[in-house]
Protein backbone atom coordinates (compact mmCIF):
# COMPACT_ATOMS: atom_id res chain seq x y z
CA UNK A 1 0.00 0.00 0.00
CA UNK A 2 1.45 3.03 -1.02
CA UNK A 3 2.66 5.64 1.93
CA UNK A 4 -0.67 7.98 1.20
CA UNK A 5 -2.76 5.40 0.89
CA UNK A 6 -1.80 3.77 3.91
CA UNK A 7 -2.05 6.97 6.17
CA UNK A 8 -5.54 7.83 4.85
CA UNK A 9 -6.74 4.12 5.76
CA UNK A 10 -4.90 4.48 8.91
CA UNK A 11 -6.56 7.72 9.82
CA UNK A 12 -9.89 6.64 8.56
CA UNK A 13 -10.20 3.38 10.58
CA UNK A 14 -8.70 5.65 13.87
CA UNK A 15 -11.64 8.04 13.33
CA UNK A 16 -14.17 5.49 12.72
CA UNK A 17 -12.85 3.26 15.67
CA UNK A 18 -13.22 6.54 17.97
CA UNK A 19 -16.55 7.11 16.71
CA UNK A 20 -17.22 3.66 17.67
CA UNK A 21 -15.79 3.46 20.74
CA UNK A 22 -17.73 7.32 21.57
CA UNK A 23 -21.37 5.81 19.92
CA UNK A 24 -20.93 2.24 22.55
CA UNK A 25 -19.67 4.47 25.37
CA UNK A 26 -22.97 6.75 25.06
CA UNK A 27 -25.63 3.80 24.41
CA UNK A 28 -23.75 2.00 27.76
CA UNK A 29 -23.65 5.21 30.23
CA UNK A 30 -25.73 7.70 28.54
CA UNK A 31 -28.81 6.75 26.63
CA UNK A 32 -31.67 5.75 28.20
CA UNK A 33 -32.54 2.71 25.73
CA UNK A 34 -29.92 0.12 26.29
CA UNK A 35 -32.09 -2.78 24.60
CA UNK A 36 -29.01 -2.75 22.18
CA UNK A 37 -26.84 -4.51 24.76
CA UNK A 38 -29.78 -7.35 25.84
CA UNK A 39 -28.10 -10.89 25.25
CA UNK A 40 -31.72 -12.30 25.10
CA UNK A 41 -35.73 -11.89 26.04
CA UNK A 42 -36.42 -11.54 29.55
CA UNK A 43 -38.58 -14.26 31.63
CA UNK A 44 -42.89 -13.87 31.59
CA UNK A 45 -42.33 -12.15 35.17
CA UNK A 46 -40.18 -9.33 34.28
CA UNK A 47 -40.54 -9.06 30.25
CA UNK A 48 -42.31 -5.75 30.76
CA UNK A 49 -39.29 -4.07 31.87
CA UNK A 50 -37.65 -4.55 29.06
CA UNK A 51 -37.42 -1.32 28.26
CA UNK A 52 -35.84 0.03 30.91
CA UNK A 53 -32.67 -2.29 31.75
CA UNK A 54 -31.33 0.03 34.62
CA UNK A 55 -34.29 -1.14 36.18
CA UNK A 56 -31.92 -4.16 37.40
CA UNK A 57 -29.19 -2.84 35.92
CA UNK A 58 -28.32 0.22 38.36
CA UNK A 59 -25.05 0.48 37.82
CA UNK A 60 -24.09 -0.20 33.66
CA UNK A 61 -20.60 -1.09 35.04
CA UNK A 62 -21.42 -3.09 38.04
CA UNK A 63 -21.34 -6.77 38.44
CA UNK A 64 -23.07 -9.53 40.39
CA UNK A 65 -23.44 -7.17 43.83
CA UNK A 66 -25.45 -4.77 41.38
CA UNK A 67 -27.88 -7.45 40.16
CA UNK A 68 -27.95 -8.97 43.88
CA UNK A 69 -29.54 -5.78 45.44
CA UNK A 70 -31.78 -4.86 42.40
CA UNK A 71 -33.07 -8.63 43.14
CA UNK A 72 -33.47 -8.21 46.68
CA UNK A 73 -35.20 -4.25 46.18
CA UNK A 74 -38.17 -6.12 44.48
CA UNK A 75 -38.20 -9.44 46.03
CA UNK A 76 -36.58 -9.64 49.60
CA UNK A 77 -39.61 -9.34 51.53
CA UNK A 78 -40.03 -12.72 50.21
CA UNK A 79 -36.56 -13.86 51.28
CA UNK A 80 -37.02 -14.05 55.38
CA UNK A 81 -38.80 -16.43 57.40
CA UNK A 82 -41.52 -17.75 57.07
CA UNK A 83 -42.16 -16.80 53.68
CA UNK A 84 -38.79 -18.16 53.02
CA UNK A 85 -38.02 -21.89 53.83
CA UNK A 86 -34.73 -21.55 52.28
CA UNK A 87 -33.64 -17.67 53.71
CA UNK A 88 -30.09 -16.54 53.83
CA UNK A 89 -30.00 -17.06 57.36
CA UNK A 90 -29.65 -20.89 56.52
CA UNK A 91 -26.85 -20.60 54.75
CA UNK A 92 -25.09 -18.20 56.88
CA UNK A 93 -24.40 -20.23 59.49
CA UNK A 94 -21.62 -21.76 59.65
CA UNK A 95 -22.68 -25.46 60.49
CA UNK A 96 -24.16 -25.10 56.43
CA UNK A 97 -20.88 -23.48 55.46
CA UNK A 98 -19.65 -26.58 53.24
CA UNK A 99 -22.72 -26.52 51.40
CA UNK A 100 -22.03 -22.89 49.95
CA UNK A 101 -19.41 -24.68 48.18
CA UNK A 102 -21.47 -26.64 45.49
CA UNK A 103 -24.66 -23.95 45.22
CA UNK A 104 -24.36 -20.82 46.21
CA UNK A 105 -27.41 -19.93 47.68
CA UNK A 106 -26.94 -16.41 49.36
CA UNK A 107 -27.40 -15.22 45.48
CA UNK A 108 -30.55 -15.21 43.35
CA UNK A 109 -28.25 -15.40 40.38
CA UNK A 110 -27.04 -19.15 41.18
CA UNK A 111 -30.07 -20.17 40.10
CA UNK A 112 -32.74 -17.08 38.49
CA UNK A 113 -30.93 -16.37 35.19
CA UNK A 114 -32.31 -13.71 32.94
CA UNK A 115 -31.92 -13.86 28.87
CA UNK A 116 -31.63 -17.47 28.87
CA UNK A 117 -35.10 -18.81 27.30
CA UNK A 118 -33.66 -22.39 26.12
CA UNK A 119 -32.89 -22.72 30.39
CA UNK A 120 -36.14 -21.09 31.32
CA UNK A 121 -39.12 -23.33 32.65
CA UNK A 122 -42.17 -23.07 32.17
CA UNK A 123 -42.85 -21.18 35.51
CA UNK A 124 -40.32 -18.30 33.81
CA UNK A 125 -37.28 -19.58 36.06
CA UNK A 126 -34.48 -20.95 35.47
CA UNK A 127 -33.14 -23.78 38.32
CA UNK A 128 -29.55 -26.11 38.22
CA UNK A 129 -30.35 -29.68 37.47
CA UNK A 130 -28.44 -30.26 41.28
CA UNK A 131 -29.70 -28.01 43.39
CA UNK A 132 -31.58 -29.91 45.51
CA UNK A 133 -29.14 -32.92 45.70
CA UNK A 134 -26.36 -31.30 47.30
CA UNK A 135 -28.18 -30.71 50.54
CA UNK A 136 -30.39 -33.08 50.68
CA UNK A 137 -28.76 -36.31 48.81
CA UNK A 138 -29.16 -38.56 51.77
CA UNK A 139 -33.26 -38.59 51.87
CA UNK A 140 -33.66 -41.83 50.64
CA UNK A 141 -32.33 -42.99 53.54
CA UNK A 142 -33.93 -40.24 56.14
CA UNK A 143 -37.33 -40.81 54.37
CA UNK A 144 -37.66 -44.02 52.94
CA UNK A 145 -40.54 -43.02 51.22
CA UNK A 146 -38.79 -41.00 48.73
CA UNK A 147 -36.64 -44.04 47.59
CA UNK A 148 -35.87 -44.20 44.05
CA UNK A 149 -37.33 -40.41 43.19
CA UNK A 150 -35.67 -38.43 40.73
CA UNK A 151 -34.54 -35.26 42.06
CA UNK A 152 -35.38 -32.97 39.48
CA UNK A 153 -38.78 -34.30 40.68
CA UNK A 154 -38.86 -32.11 44.00
CA UNK A 155 -40.73 -29.29 42.56
CA UNK A 156 -43.41 -30.95 40.86
CA UNK A 157 -47.06 -30.10 41.47
CA UNK A 158 -47.70 -30.80 44.71
CA UNK A 159 -44.39 -31.46 46.14
CA UNK A 160 -41.76 -29.27 47.48
CA UNK A 161 -40.83 -25.54 46.96
CA UNK A 162 -37.54 -23.74 47.74
CA UNK A 163 -39.07 -20.77 48.62
CA UNK A 164 -42.26 -20.81 49.98
CA UNK A 165 -42.91 -24.20 51.51
CA UNK A 166 -45.08 -23.28 53.99
CA UNK A 167 -48.14 -25.02 52.51
CA UNK A 168 -46.28 -28.85 51.72
CA UNK A 169 -43.84 -28.29 54.98
CA UNK A 170 -44.76 -32.11 56.62
CA UNK A 171 -45.60 -30.76 59.81
CA UNK A 172 -48.68 -28.91 57.82
CA UNK A 173 -49.51 -32.08 55.67
CA UNK A 174 -49.95 -34.06 58.55
CA UNK A 175 -52.33 -31.38 60.53
CA UNK A 176 -54.59 -31.60 57.69
CA UNK A 177 -54.72 -35.08 56.30
CA UNK A 178 -57.88 -36.46 56.12
CA UNK A 179 -60.16 -33.51 55.48
CA UNK A 180 -62.93 -33.71 53.45
CA UNK A 181 -63.07 -31.87 49.55
CA UNK A 182 -65.06 -29.23 50.91
CA UNK A 183 -65.33 -27.98 53.86
CA UNK A 184 -69.28 -27.26 55.90
CA UNK A 185 -68.52 -23.86 56.39
CA UNK A 186 -66.78 -22.56 52.92
CA UNK A 187 -66.64 -18.71 53.90
CA UNK A 188 -63.80 -15.90 52.40
CA UNK A 189 -63.08 -13.89 55.69
CA UNK A 190 -64.31 -10.78 55.60
CA UNK A 191 -62.01 -7.48 54.67
CA UNK A 192 -61.94 -5.14 58.25
CA UNK A 193 -60.54 -2.06 57.61
CA UNK A 194 -63.70 -0.26 57.90
CA UNK A 195 -64.06 -1.71 61.06
CA UNK A 196 -60.82 -0.94 62.62
CA UNK A 197 -59.91 2.70 61.14
CA UNK A 198 -60.25 4.37 64.59
CA UNK A 199 -57.50 1.74 65.74
CA UNK A 200 -55.01 2.71 63.09
CA UNK A 201 -52.58 4.49 64.28
CA UNK A 202 -51.13 5.01 60.81
CA UNK A 203 -54.43 6.24 59.14
CA UNK A 204 -54.20 9.88 58.68
CA UNK A 205 -56.74 10.90 61.63
CA UNK A 206 -55.60 14.51 61.34
CA UNK A 207 -56.47 15.03 57.76
CA UNK A 208 -60.01 12.85 57.54
CA UNK A 209 -61.63 12.68 59.87
CA UNK A 210 -63.86 10.10 60.56
CA UNK A 211 -67.11 11.71 59.65
CA UNK A 212 -69.67 11.37 57.15
CA UNK A 213 -69.45 14.02 54.66
CA UNK A 214 -72.46 15.44 52.27
CA UNK A 215 -72.64 17.18 48.77
CA UNK A 216 -72.87 20.58 50.70
CA UNK A 217 -69.13 20.12 52.19
CA UNK A 218 -67.79 18.40 48.89
CA UNK A 219 -64.52 20.74 48.33
CA UNK A 220 -63.97 20.03 44.33
CA UNK A 221 -61.66 22.84 42.68
CA UNK A 222 -63.80 25.24 41.03
CA UNK A 223 -65.78 23.65 37.24
CA UNK A 224 -65.84 19.95 39.24
CA UNK A 225 -69.28 20.33 41.03
CA UNK A 226 -71.28 20.30 38.12
CA UNK A 227 -71.50 16.33 37.21
CA UNK A 228 -74.36 15.43 39.80
CA UNK A 229 -73.56 11.29 38.68
CA UNK A 230 -69.74 11.66 40.09
CA UNK A 231 -71.11 13.54 43.37
CA UNK A 232 -73.37 10.58 44.15
CA UNK A 233 -71.04 8.02 43.08
CA UNK A 234 -68.80 9.74 46.14
CA UNK A 235 -71.18 10.10 48.62
CA UNK A 236 -72.29 5.90 48.57
CA UNK A 237 -68.66 5.13 48.93
CA UNK A 238 -66.97 3.91 52.26
CA UNK A 239 -64.67 7.45 51.53
CA UNK A 240 -67.34 9.80 51.78
CA UNK A 241 -68.75 7.93 55.13
CA UNK A 242 -65.49 8.15 56.31
CA UNK A 243 -64.38 11.76 55.86
CA UNK A 244 -62.11 11.35 52.50
CA UNK A 245 -63.35 14.59 50.58
CA UNK A 246 -62.44 15.64 46.89
CA UNK A 247 -59.40 17.11 47.78
CA UNK A 248 -57.95 14.09 49.51
CA UNK A 249 -57.46 12.59 46.17
CA UNK A 250 -57.45 15.28 43.61
CA UNK A 251 -55.54 17.73 46.06
CA UNK A 252 -52.85 15.21 47.97
CA UNK A 253 -50.30 16.44 50.17
CA UNK A 254 -46.49 16.91 48.92
CA UNK A 255 -43.57 15.73 51.20
CA UNK A 256 -43.83 19.29 53.07
CA UNK A 257 -47.42 18.76 54.07
CA UNK A 258 -48.48 21.50 51.62
CA UNK A 259 -51.62 20.69 49.15
CA UNK A 260 -50.88 20.20 46.18
CA UNK A 261 -52.90 21.84 42.71
CA UNK A 262 -55.84 19.90 41.38
CA UNK A 263 -55.69 16.96 39.29
CA UNK A 264 -57.92 15.47 37.35
CA UNK A 265 -56.76 11.84 37.69
CA UNK A 266 -55.28 10.78 40.83
CA UNK A 267 -52.70 8.22 40.63
CA UNK A 268 -51.36 5.52 43.30
CA UNK A 269 -49.71 7.79 45.45
CA UNK A 270 -52.71 9.54 46.42
CA UNK A 271 -54.58 6.28 47.59
CA UNK A 272 -51.12 5.46 49.20
CA UNK A 273 -52.49 8.02 51.83
CA UNK A 274 -54.71 5.67 53.29
CA UNK A 275 -54.31 2.39 51.55
CA UNK A 276 -50.31 2.66 51.73
CA UNK A 277 -50.33 -1.62 52.75
CA UNK A 278 -52.64 -2.41 49.19
CA UNK A 279 -50.38 -0.15 46.98
CA UNK A 280 -47.26 -1.47 48.14
CA UNK A 281 -48.31 -5.21 47.16
CA UNK A 282 -49.86 -4.09 43.75
CA UNK A 283 -46.13 -2.67 42.96
CA UNK A 284 -44.98 -6.35 44.00
CA UNK A 285 -46.99 -8.02 41.17
CA UNK A 286 -47.30 -7.54 37.58
CA UNK A 287 -50.20 -5.38 37.08
CA UNK A 288 -47.97 -2.44 39.00
CA UNK A 289 -44.45 -3.48 39.04
CA UNK A 290 -43.81 -0.87 36.20
CA UNK A 291 -45.23 1.86 38.59
CA UNK A 292 -42.71 1.03 41.15
CA UNK A 293 -40.06 1.28 39.13
CA UNK A 294 -41.11 4.99 37.79
CA UNK A 295 -41.67 3.31 34.62
CA UNK A 296 -45.14 4.36 33.25
CA UNK A 297 -47.84 2.26 34.28
CA UNK A 298 -48.46 -1.49 32.72
CA UNK A 299 -50.46 -1.67 29.66
CA UNK A 300 -52.60 -4.60 27.96
CA UNK A 301 -50.78 -4.59 25.16
CA UNK A 302 -47.66 -5.91 26.85
CA UNK A 303 -49.49 -8.77 28.36
CA UNK A 304 -48.58 -12.46 27.40
CA UNK A 305 -51.47 -13.71 28.26
CA UNK A 306 -54.88 -13.47 25.62
CA UNK A 307 -56.62 -10.43 26.46
CA UNK A 308 -60.34 -9.14 25.12
CA UNK A 309 -60.64 -7.47 22.21
CA UNK A 310 -60.96 -3.85 22.49
CA UNK A 311 -58.88 -2.79 25.52
CA UNK A 312 -55.18 -2.76 23.74
CA UNK A 313 -53.36 0.09 25.24
CA UNK A 314 -55.18 0.27 28.71
CA UNK A 315 -53.27 1.21 31.60
CA UNK A 316 -53.11 -0.68 34.84
CA UNK A 317 -53.63 1.64 38.02
CA UNK A 318 -55.59 1.82 41.20
CA UNK A 319 -58.72 2.77 38.74
CA UNK A 320 -58.42 0.57 36.49
CA UNK A 321 -60.10 -2.26 38.45
CA UNK A 322 -61.72 0.11 41.18
CA UNK A 323 -63.50 2.76 39.03
CA UNK A 324 -62.91 6.20 40.05
CA UNK A 325 -65.95 7.90 42.36
CA UNK A 326 -67.73 4.84 42.85
CA UNK A 327 -64.49 2.66 44.18
CA UNK A 328 -66.98 -0.78 43.99
CA UNK A 329 -64.80 -3.71 44.74
CA UNK A 330 -67.62 -5.72 43.50
CA UNK A 331 -67.27 -4.71 40.49
CA UNK A 332 -63.29 -4.52 41.21
CA UNK A 333 -63.53 -8.52 42.19
CA UNK A 334 -64.80 -10.09 39.14
CA UNK A 335 -66.24 -7.49 36.55
CA UNK A 336 -62.69 -5.64 35.93
CA UNK A 337 -60.46 -8.77 35.55
CA UNK A 338 -63.43 -10.12 32.75
CA UNK A 339 -62.84 -7.09 31.03
CA UNK A 340 -59.36 -7.73 30.21
CA UNK A 341 -58.40 -11.30 30.35
CA UNK A 342 -59.66 -13.95 27.84
CA UNK A 343 -57.67 -16.88 28.45
CA UNK A 344 -59.93 -20.22 29.22
CA UNK A 345 -59.35 -20.05 32.79
CA UNK A 346 -61.07 -16.65 32.90
CA UNK A 347 -63.91 -17.32 30.46
CA UNK A 348 -65.08 -20.59 32.50
CA UNK A 349 -65.44 -18.94 35.63
CA UNK A 350 -68.98 -17.44 35.53
CA UNK A 351 -70.54 -20.62 34.23
CA UNK A 352 -68.23 -22.78 37.33
CA UNK A 353 -69.36 -23.84 40.56
CA UNK A 354 -66.95 -20.92 42.01
CA UNK A 355 -68.66 -18.35 39.42
CA UNK A 356 -72.38 -19.44 40.31
CA UNK A 357 -71.54 -19.46 43.97
CA UNK A 358 -70.39 -15.65 43.33
CA UNK A 359 -73.66 -14.60 41.83
CA UNK A 360 -75.51 -16.69 44.41
CA UNK A 361 -74.18 -14.05 47.08
CA UNK A 362 -74.69 -11.17 44.85
CA UNK A 363 -78.29 -11.73 44.60
CA UNK A 364 -78.83 -12.23 47.96
CA UNK A 365 -79.61 -16.03 48.35
CA UNK A 366 -76.04 -16.88 49.87
CA UNK A 367 -74.14 -15.45 52.83
CA UNK A 368 -71.16 -13.00 52.59
CA UNK A 369 -68.06 -14.81 51.75
CA UNK A 370 -69.47 -18.06 50.18
CA UNK A 371 -68.86 -16.36 46.86
CA UNK A 372 -65.92 -17.00 44.96
CA UNK A 373 -64.44 -14.41 43.12
CA UNK A 374 -61.97 -13.84 40.62
CA UNK A 375 -60.10 -11.63 43.50
CA UNK A 376 -61.04 -14.34 46.35
CA UNK A 377 -58.38 -16.57 45.06
CA UNK A 378 -55.78 -14.43 43.41
CA UNK A 379 -56.01 -11.42 45.73
CA UNK A 380 -56.81 -13.61 48.59
CA UNK A 381 -57.54 -11.97 51.72
CA UNK A 382 -54.74 -12.52 54.59
CA UNK A 383 -54.24 -11.41 58.00
CA UNK A 384 -51.29 -9.35 58.21
CA UNK A 385 -49.73 -7.87 61.56
CA UNK A 386 -50.86 -3.74 61.71
CA UNK A 387 -48.81 -3.29 64.45
CA UNK A 388 -47.65 -5.00 67.70
CA UNK A 389 -50.60 -5.46 69.45
CA UNK A 390 -52.99 -5.64 66.59
CA UNK A 391 -53.72 -7.59 62.87
CA UNK A 392 -56.41 -7.04 60.30
CA UNK A 393 -57.76 -9.54 56.88
CA UNK A 394 -56.18 -7.77 54.13
CA UNK A 395 -56.41 -8.32 50.49
CA UNK A 396 -53.36 -9.05 49.26
CA UNK A 397 -53.05 -6.89 46.06
CA UNK A 398 -49.72 -8.63 44.62
CA UNK A 399 -51.53 -10.71 42.21
CA UNK A 400 -48.49 -12.08 41.66
CA UNK A 401 -47.79 -13.51 44.68
CA UNK A 402 -50.01 -16.98 44.35
CA UNK A 403 -49.03 -18.09 40.94
CA UNK A 404 -46.04 -19.23 40.89
CA UNK A 405 -45.61 -22.17 42.03
CA UNK A 406 -49.49 -22.17 42.29
CA UNK A 407 -49.63 -24.31 45.60
CA UNK A 408 -48.54 -20.95 47.04
CA UNK A 409 -52.28 -19.94 46.73
CA UNK A 410 -53.29 -23.19 49.06
CA UNK A 411 -53.24 -21.30 52.37
CA UNK A 412 -54.17 -18.22 51.89
CA UNK A 413 -57.49 -19.08 49.36
CA UNK A 414 -58.01 -22.81 49.04
CA UNK A 415 -58.10 -23.94 52.69
CA UNK A 416 -60.64 -21.48 53.45
CA UNK A 417 -63.19 -24.10 51.52
CA UNK A 418 -61.46 -26.67 50.86
CA UNK A 419 -59.19 -29.78 52.13
CA UNK A 420 -55.27 -29.95 51.86
CA UNK A 421 -55.65 -33.24 49.48
CA UNK A 422 -58.06 -32.36 47.42
CA UNK A 423 -56.48 -28.34 47.09
CA UNK A 424 -53.37 -30.58 45.93
CA UNK A 425 -54.89 -32.65 43.59
CA UNK A 426 -57.37 -29.89 41.31
CA UNK A 427 -53.93 -27.47 41.40
CA UNK A 428 -51.88 -30.58 39.44
CA UNK A 429 -54.44 -30.94 37.20
CA UNK A 430 -53.73 -28.17 34.37
CA UNK A 431 -57.32 -29.27 32.43
CA UNK A 432 -58.67 -28.86 35.57
CA UNK A 433 -57.64 -25.13 36.00
CA UNK A 434 -58.56 -24.18 32.53
CA UNK A 435 -62.43 -24.84 33.48
CA UNK A 436 -62.19 -23.22 36.05
CA UNK A 437 -62.41 -25.85 38.61
CA UNK A 438 -65.35 -27.67 36.77
CA UNK A 439 -65.70 -30.85 37.68
CA UNK A 440 -63.40 -33.22 39.78
CA UNK A 441 -59.56 -33.54 39.85
CA UNK A 442 -58.42 -36.52 37.11
CA UNK A 443 -55.63 -37.20 39.33
CA UNK A 444 -54.03 -38.00 42.39
CA UNK A 445 -51.08 -37.01 44.15
CA UNK A 446 -49.13 -38.98 46.32
CA UNK A 447 -48.31 -35.95 48.57
CA UNK A 448 -50.89 -36.96 51.31
CA UNK A 449 -50.64 -40.31 51.65
CA UNK A 450 -46.37 -40.17 52.16
CA UNK A 451 -47.39 -37.51 55.43
CA UNK A 452 -49.48 -40.57 56.05
CA UNK A 453 -46.31 -42.80 55.79
CA UNK A 454 -44.15 -40.01 57.86
CA UNK A 455 -46.80 -39.97 60.59
CA UNK A 456 -46.77 -43.47 61.20
CA UNK A 457 -43.47 -43.62 60.87
CA UNK A 458 -43.00 -40.94 63.69
CA UNK A 459 -45.71 -42.46 65.81
CA UNK A 460 -43.87 -46.10 65.76
CA UNK A 461 -40.25 -44.09 66.57
CA UNK A 462 -41.90 -42.74 68.90
CA UNK A 463 -43.71 -46.00 70.83
CA UNK A 464 -40.09 -47.81 70.24
CA UNK A 465 -38.47 -44.81 72.13
CA UNK A 466 -40.56 -44.59 74.74
CA UNK A 467 -41.06 -48.27 75.70
CA UNK A 468 -44.30 -47.91 77.69
CA UNK A 469 -43.02 -44.55 79.51
CA UNK A 470 -45.39 -43.68 82.36
CA UNK A 471 -43.16 -40.78 83.46
CA UNK A 472 -44.17 -37.29 83.99
CA UNK A 473 -42.95 -36.71 80.13
CA UNK A 474 -43.36 -39.57 78.49
CA UNK A 475 -39.96 -39.75 76.87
Amino acid sequence: MAGPNRAAFWAVWFITSLALIGWFSWELLGADDKTLFMPGPLADGHHQLADDCGVCHTDPLGGGEVLQEACIDCHGWERIKPLDSHPRGKFQDPRNAERLVNIDALHCVTCHTEHRPEITLADGLTQPRDLCFHCHKEIAEERPSHAGMDFMSCKNSGCHNFHDNRALYTDFLIKHLDEPATRKAALLPQRQLAQLLPELADYPHDRYPLQALSASVADAAAGHLGDAQLQRDWLETAHARSGVNCSACHQPLDDTGARQSWTDHPDQTACAQCHSTEVQAFGRGRHGMRLAAGLSPMTTDKSRLPMQSGVEGKQLGCTSCHAAHRFDTVTAAAESCLGCHADDHSLAWKDSPHGKLWQKQQAGDAPAGSGVSCAGCHLPREEQDVNDWMSRIVVQHNQSAVHSPNSKMIRPACLHCHGLEFSLDALADPELISRNFTGQPAGHVETMALAKKEQQRREEKREDQGHGDTSMFGF
